[in-house]
C-alpha cells in the first residue's frame, strides 16, 4: 500500500467484506487503526495497523476465487451468532474468502467466494445487472400466464418497487428456470407469492459464466483459467484477474 486510501476500500482488497459491509463494521466499532477506533470514511496509508474484531487484517497477494454448493439450512453471515449453521462452519480454505452475493438460508446452490474486494462490488452492484440463473419449484402447475408475468416484472408492494423484466422458462410441470439481473432481498420468494404461488425449492445453477456444474452440497472448486478471465471481464475487471 504505497498510498492513502479510504479505509471500506483497503478492507475490500484484503478479502474481509464489500465496501457496504465494510462500512458497518467501521460504524459498529469493530475496526481500529494503529490501536484507535476508526471512523467511516478515514484513510489508511503505508505502516497503519488496520485490526477487525482484534485481528490484524492485510492484503492477500494472491486472488483467489471458489464456485461453491451452498446446502439448505446455511445461512450466509459470518458473524452472527443466532445462525445454527454459517458459511464458515461448512468451508474451510487456507486463504480467507467471503462470499459475493448472498442466498437465504431456505435455498440452495452457487456461491461465489472469494478475497477480492473489487470482484465483491462489481457482482453485487445492481446497476452492472450480471444475470444470475435459477431453478425454482413451486406448488402448483406453472402456465404460461404465470411465466408472462414473473418474466414481464411483478410489482413488490412491500418494497414498493418493480422488480426488472427476466427470462422465465418452463422445464417441468412444477419447475422453472428463472434468470434475474437484479438482486432484491428474497426477490423470486417474493415475486412467486405475488402471483399466487409458493417457492417448494429454489436453486441458483450459474453466476454470470461461472456453473455449480460438478458440484454436490458442501463443495467447492476453485474457478481458474478462462473461466476466471471471462468472469473478470464480465464484471468490469478485464486484465484483473
Amino acid at each position: 500500500m504505497m498510498e492513502q486510501i479510504r479505509l471500506n476500500k483497503y478492507l475490500a482488497e484484503c478479502g474481509v467484506c464489500s465496501r457496504r459491509d465494510a462500512d458497518r463494521l467501521i460504524e459498529e466499532g469493530r475496526v481500529q487503526i494503529n490501536g484507535l477506533r476508526a471512523c467511516k470514511g478515514q484513510l489508511v496509508c503505508h505502516g497503519d495497523e488496520v485490526r477487525v474484531d482484534q485481528k490484524i487484517v492485510q492484503k492477500q497477494n494472491q486472488k483467489t476465487v471458489l464456485a461453491f454448493y451452498k446446502p439448505t439450512g446455511v445461512t450466509c453471515t459470518e458473524r452472527d451468532v443466532h445462525a445454527e449453521k454459517k458459511i464458515t462452519d461448512v468451508i474451510s480454505y487456507p486463504v480467507r474468502v467471503t462470499y459475493a452475493g448472498r442466498l437465504d438460508k431456505d435455498s440452495e446452490g452457487l456461491l461465489l467466494l472469494t478475497n477480492d474486494g473489487d470482484l465483491i462490488d462489481a457482482i453485487m452492484r445492481g446497476a452492472n445487472q450480471h444475470e444470475k440463473e435459477y431453478v425454482v419449484k413451486v406448488d402448483k402447475e406453472i402456465t404460461l400466464e404465470f411465466l408472462d408475468k414473473m418474466s414481464g416484472g411483478i410489482y413488490l408492494k412491500e418494497l414498493g418497487i418493480t422488480t426488472r423484466k427476466c427470462r422465465a422458462e418452463q422445464s417441468g410441470k412444477y419447475t422453472f428456470h428463472l434468470t434475474l439481473t437484479q438482486g432484491v432481498n428474497r426477490q423470486i420468494r417474493r415475486m412467486c407469492k405475488a402471483c399466487g404461488y409458493q417457492v417448494r425449492s429454489l436453486k441458483r445453477i450459474r453466476v454470470m459464466n461461472v456453473s455449480l456444474d460438478g458440484l454436490l452440497p458442501g463443495q467447492y472448486r476453485e474457478v481458474m483459467g478462462k473461466e476466471r478471465e471471462e468472469l473478470y471481464a464480465r464484471a468490469g475487471l478485464s486484465g484483473k484477474a
